[in-house]
């Protein structure tokens, strides 16, 4: 049997263009800076290494 209608997961190559230009604009017109950058690091560090922040260690990131 024979299948149709494959489907491809993820956003492809068109979809990461269109995020990446969007990055630049949201950069280049101020709704990105360097402290949205480093609260949003320190926060994906905070919730994928949550056990050392148990430990007592600092994942903040500081300029």
């Amino acid at each position: 049997m024979a299948r149709y209608g494959y489907h491809r997961r993820g956003i492809g190559l068109i979809g990461l263009i269109y995020i990446i230009i969007g990055i630049f604009v949201a950069w280049d017109r101020g709704y990105i800076n360097e402290d949205l950058v480093r609260r949003v690091a320190s926060a994906l560090l905070a919730i994928f290494l949550w056990f050392l922040i148990l430990l007592g260690v600092d994942l903040h990131i500081h300029a």
